[in-house]
């Protein structure tokens, strides 16, 4: 199949996947597409929002949807790293055997990730950079596609631990999830307060969507398109020449060059589950504030005068 039909098959696919995850969650259809943009692009993402959001039904929903091994972990202040990872433990023969943790999963759903201590966070990174880890010496690799969900809770700061800015880099997208509408929330209560039980139907293979995932990286990007990127992310960093005043007033530190080549991955996917077979700027446009918001530090200015992180990447624009 060429990929000209193969973008065209995707976008009726993705189609079908949005309605299929809509049977169980009502609304947050923009947080829907970002998380299947970033599963596609084959990143990570981190939602942020309040309990009760649905966030762990939102993400145990698509890896239905997708038909993915899906896997949940509860991040506590006590959790150590072989709890996520698995242990060598001394079998009846007294050899020693590897019992494999919850991270070896097709998507893992890292809840509140910010209440565990860093050593805990940190047995996370290999996994979501290189796609496999290693225990007591040993190299194992994840089955594809792989993919980590995390959750943060904003409202709770006690005890917690908040990520350092080279595991948030690590994340593609930062996702916020809002309270639904009146209209959604009823048809929250209505949908979940009765006796019908809904099954999502899987619509997908693990192959199909190593295959897609191949598909968006062959997809061409004009140079005009690939340098706005760069550009943009460099106007965020507050001691380059292109920084506006805005950046230098209320900025501590801009975004890395990870953030240039997510923008340009899940452009291309903005732009192929929208029929496009090949992005633009708007499509940069579209998914630059999930990607810049988490990897630009304000500074106590910026705090004190009330200044989002929103409002600064839509200046850049």
């Amino acid at each position: 199949m060429s990929d000209v039909a193969a973008i065209e098959k995707f976008v009726q696919q993705f189609k079908d996947l949005k309605t299929e995850i809509a049977k169980v969650i009502v609304g947050q259809d923009e947080v829907v597409t970002q998380i299947l943009i970033s599963i596609f692009s084959g990143g990570h993402s981190l939602l942020i929002g309040v309990p009760g959001l649905a966030k762990t039904l939102m993400v145990n929903t698509i890896a239905q949807a997708l038909g993915l091994d899906f896997k949940r972990i509860q991040f506590t202040p006590d959790l150590m790293p072989s709890d996520i990872l698995g242990s060598e433990i001394l079998d009846e023969d007294r050899h020693f055997k590897f019992i494999k943790g919850p991270i070896f999963a097709n998507i893992i759903l890292a809840d509140e990730i910010n209440r565990t201590p860093p050593k805990t966070q940190a047995a996370l990174l290999e996994a979501m950079q290189e796609r496999a880890v290693t225990v007591a010496g040993h190299h194992y690799k994840l089955s594809l596609p792989y993919f980590v969900l995390a959750t943060q809770n904003p409202i709770e700061q006690e005890g917690t631990y908040p990520l350092p800015e080279a595991q948030l880099d690590r994340f593609m997208f930062a996702i916020n999830l809002d309270y639904p509408s009146f209209k959604e929330e009823v048809e929250v209560v209505k949908s979940t307060t009765n006796d019908v039980q809904t099954k999502v139907n899987p619509l997908y293979t693990a192959q199909q969507i190593i295959d897609f995932q191949h598909l968006i990286r062959r997809i061409p990007v004009a140079d005009n398109v690939i340098e706005y990127a760069v550009s943009l992310v460099g106007k965020t960093r507050p001691n380059s020449n292109e920084a506006p005043d805005l950046v230098k007033t209320y900025i501590d530190w801009g975004a890395g060059p990870r953030a240039s080549q997510n923008l340009i991955l899940a452009a291309k996917t903005h732009a192929a589950i929208n029929g496009k077979f090949s992005p633009d700027i708007e499509n940069v446009q579209a998914v630059a504030n999930s990607i810049l918001r988490h990897r630009i530090i304000k500074n106590y200015k910026a705090e004190a005068e009330g200044i989002s992180e929103e409002q600064i990447i839509k200046s850049l624009f």
